[in-house]
């Protein structure tokens, strides 16, 4: 059974599962298309045009555009609607669920299978939903507790009060405000804005301030955080404090409402916040945890696709790994002139590195969802606090962003203090030496990419290569985008990319060209 599934809305992307495998996801922001794009009608291009026949089933996620639904609409946990239709001619079944449930049979379908039928805990959290759903043995929804509205958007909200350039009135925060306000809620101190009567009356009124949505930032004028910067103190304590306080919220909603010792399974965009994941795992509550790789709206395209399997097969679960994106496009040579094409000779690459090189690395297929997992990166050494300046500047990134790590599985002992396997870079770890500057972040985390020789053999292999030159196998990964744009994609791209930003080294495939 083949199924082709679309997500309507920002973040908008299709999907391919084929008896339970998935075979792509594409989004229509990855290749240099901006951030959070909606659907686009080149992604549908692209994957019609891949498939190799059509589909059996054609599954449209809900959505809201306004005050009116889209398919099923954006929220509850109805079973999908199905009906007979035709697809250019065709017969197929078409199939429809509401956006909240795209979350919920996305993580349940990516996460490994139970080895026994039991009861399961779905958090789906995010920029308007907050609530866990138990779920039982045959995958039924039995119960549905709302905990927070709004999580994300409630989080984003305080950087927007700190930002002086954010309006008052009428505007919504930008989706990577999140990302932002995670990475400076490690620079402050939540038991000093716990302290701080007025930082701590601020965060308490972010969660229960109603509606969220335009950001109602003139009501916090009185707050100290109000147009204090993003950097300053008041600033950082109270993002470190509301990033306490709201998992304190839904930890606490948890232990008294849910069954314990059940695996909690984590979708939403809150999902890719590390300290948040961290929490989860360790607290010991729940028997394990899966965050998927696509946990926000970059993955409900599959949500929806296995939410449709789910209706027609009984079962959710679907085989997959995280390198499902496009091939890269090679549209154009570099010129020979600038740039020395020569074999790719991986101690020779990890020599440069340590140099001082910066590599523009693009290797198969992109990655799903939002974050570089070795094939569109750029690397670098991990040692120098300059390097992560550096790549911050080439990423056209505020100064206080940290760089994340790869890291070969052989070294995480090495490395890391407590460390896990955590290949889709979901979780905090503490170093366990102070020499790697350009990836330890300022509470001595880092958000590493743990990489084994059969997820990803050609990072293995340069990360082993490193670990000849300089002692460890371990580099700097972040994303290889322009600011504000999905993974490049096309060859034409990324030598606009390089020579613009000043990157001198670009490896595609077993080519390795250098600046000349």
């Amino acid at each position: 059974m083949l199924i082709a599934a679309v997500k309507p809305g920002h973040d908008g992307a299709a999907a391919i599962i084929d008896d339970r495998r998935l075979v792509m996801s594409l989004e229509s922001e990855k290749d240099t298309y901006p951030r959070h794009s909606v659907l686009t009608p080149t992604t549908l291009y692209q994957i019609a045009e891949l498939t190799d026949r059509s589909p059996d089933v054609v599954a449209l996620g809900g959505w809201q555009s306004g005050t009116l639904p889209i398919a099923a609409g954006y929220h509850g946990v109805d079973a999908p609607r199905r009906r007979a239709t035709r697809w250019f001619g065709i017969p197929v079944e078409y199939v429809t669920s509401s956006h909240v449930r795209s979350h919920i049979a996305m993580t349940l379908g990516m996460a490994p299978r139970p080895e026994r039928p039991q009861q399961q805990a779905v958090l789906v959290w995010e920029g308007v939903t907050g609530a866990f759903y138990v779920v039982d043995e045959r995958y039924e929804i039995t119960r549905e507790l709302p905990v927070l509205t709004a999580p994300g958007a409630r989080y984003a909200l305080l950087f927007a009060l700190a930002d002086p350039t954010f309006p008052d009135e009428g505007a919504v925060p930008d989706l990577s405000d999140s990302g932002k306000l995670m990475a400076l809620a490690a620079y402050g101190d939540a038991d000093a804005a716990a302290a701080n009567r007025t930082v701590a009356e601020t965060v308490e009124r972010l969660l229960t301030v109603d509606p969220v949505y335009p950001a109602p930032k003139h009501r916090f004028r009185d707050s100290p955080v109000y147009n204090a910067g993003v950097t300053a103190p008041a600033a950082t304590d109270a993002a470190a404090l509301l990033t306490q306080r709201i998992y304190e919220v839904f930890a606490k909603a948890a232990k008294e409402n849910l069954p314990p010792g059940v695996p909690l399974r984590i979708s939403g965009g809150c999902g890719l916040n590390c300290e948040w994941n961290q929490r989860w795992r360790t607290d010991g509550f729940f028997s394990s945890v899966f965050v998927p790789p696509c946990t926000n709206d970059s993955g409900s395209a599959i949500g929806t696709a296995i939410d449709a399997q789910l209706a027609i097969e009984g079962d959710p679960h679907i085989n997959w790994d995280v390198y499902r994106g496009l091939d890269f496009a090679v549209d154009r040579t570099p010129d020979p002139d600038r740039w020395q094409a020569v074999a790719l000779h991986h101690r020779a690459l990890a020599r440069a590195m340590a140099d001082g090189h910066i590599v523009a690395w693009v290797q198969g297929r992109w990655e799903i969802g939002p974050r570089a997992l070795g094939n569109r990166s750029l690397l670098a050494e991990p040692f120098h606090a300059a390097t992560k300046d550096r790549l911050n500047h080439i990423k056209q990134r505020e100064d206080y962003r940290p760089i994340a790590p790869a890291c070969r599985v052989e070294d995480l002992d090495t490395a890391f203090t407590e460390p896990i396997a955590d290949p889709y870079m979901l979780y905090f770890q503490r170093l366990a030496a102070e020499r790697y500057g350009a990836v330890t972040h300022v509470d001595g985390t880092a958000r590493v990419q743990t990489v084994e020789q059969a997820s990803n053999p050609e990072l293995h292999r340069l990360l082993s290569a490193a670990a000849e030159e300089y002692g460890i196998g371990m580099t700097c990964n972040t994303s290889l985008n322009h600011k504000g744009h999905g993974f490049i994609n096309h060859m034409s791209d990324l030598v606009e990319y390089c020579e613009t930003r000043g990157v001198d080294d670009m490896v595609v495939g077993t080519t390795w060209y250098r600046r000349r």
